[in-house]
């Protein structure tokens, strides 16, 4: 028997249902993101409530979480999985780009960024930075207090001093942008010379906060998210920017970057998460929380618990040189300091 055509009403109604299906498709995206999820998962829900587009997250281990999501992104360049990456650092964020897995879309936030904090193709943005910085037990150092990144490798300091293993997160971009800063005759001397003083190589910048807090090493290379959560515990510690002397190298401040993954399943509900994660709120909020995170862009009513580029000597570096440095320095830094 011949099925009979739909009647036109019925094609009424059923066609706002299909709709509906259809644009629910791009009600989520997935965020691939190297923030700890006590920082970033407010944030996630404060974009639904505003827009009713579920956020996805995956997050990664303490140590290693830079990487691995970087290489998950990799491994699905075939076919993505995630839409958005918010990493808390820019070294795998550039590296990304220069294997042109990034999608350029050029935000509407974008001018309120200093250039030297952004991609010139609209690939990745940086926002909410922090430094890296000394931080110093007070009770340890009462005849001498370090002042820059090279008494690491003072023999004063021998056995005293500790850091992350540079091979992961902001310590792996601090040796990328030295790297790509010094060359890699005396970049190669200065981690040997660290390896020489017994320098404590620990987990990651929150345990090598938590060792100075306790008293356990003298001072420690980190960064000002962890390191003023043990000024705020009360601790004898104080955080001291680095290398801040005429001729200085300056302090390094590493920006979270977000950026569109290239064939990502919801690109529209990507645009919209990467707009707001560049608003002057979003700042605002990261700057006020425990991370004390550093507004980067202009017009942020946020009042830092840390000092900024504006406050302090910046150490002038270009991310994309340190980026395209990087596997030749890992490969170095790997055979000093262990694999991983």
């Amino acid at each position: 028997m011949a099925r009979r055509p739909l009647r036109p009403t019925l094609l009424l109604f059923l066609c706002p249902m299909l709709l509906g299906c259809w644009a629910g498709s791009d009600k989520e995206v997935t965020v691939y993101t190297a923030l700890d999820s006590e920082f970033s998962e407010p944030i996630f829900a404060d974009f639904t409530a505003r827009t009713g587009i579920a956020v996805l997250p995956k997050f990664d281990t303490e140590s290693t979480k830079t990487v691995g999501l970087a290489e998950a992104i990799l491994a699905e360049r075939q076919r993505p999985r995630c839409d958005v990456f918010w990493n808390n650092e820019v070294l795998h964020t550039a590296r990304l780009e220069q294997q042109g897995l990034l999608e350029p879309y050029q935000s509407h936030r974008a001018k309120r960024f200093p250039a030297e904090y952004r991609s010139p193709q609209g690939a990745w943005y940086g926002f909410a930075a922090r430094a890296r910085v000394l931080l110093v037990n007070k009770d340890l150092t009462k005849d001498r207090r370090p002042g820059s990144i090279q008494d690491l490798a003072d023999p004063a300091w021998r056995g005293k001093a500790c850091m992350a293993k540079p091979l992961f997160g902001t310590t792996a971009t601090h040796a990328a942008c030295l790297f790509a800063a010094w060359g890699d005759q005396r970049a190669k001397q200065f981690f040997r010379s660290l390896k020489a003083n017994d320098v404590q190589i620990l987990s990651g910048n929150k345990r090598v906060a938590e060792a100075v807090a306790a008293g356990q090493m003298a001072f420690g290379l980190t960064d000002t998210d962890d390191a003023v959560i043990e000024v705020e515990k009360g601790f004898p510690v104080e955080i001291v920017y680095p290398d801040q002397g005429e001729g200085g190298l300056g302090t390094l401040f590493i920006p979270n970057t977000v950026a569109i993954i290239r064939g990502c399943p919801h690109p529209e509900a990507a645009r919209q998460l990467v707009d707001y994660l560049l608003s002057r709120e979003v700042e605002a909020k990261l700057a006020a929380g425990p991370s004390a995170q550093i507004p980067l862009g202009r017009n942020v009513e946020a009042s830092p618990r840390v000092e900024t580029p504006k406050t302090v000597r910046p150490m002038s570096v270009d991310f994309s040189a340190a980026a395209a440095r990087w596997k030749e320095a890992a490969a170095f830094l790997r055979a000093e300091f262990g694999g991983g």
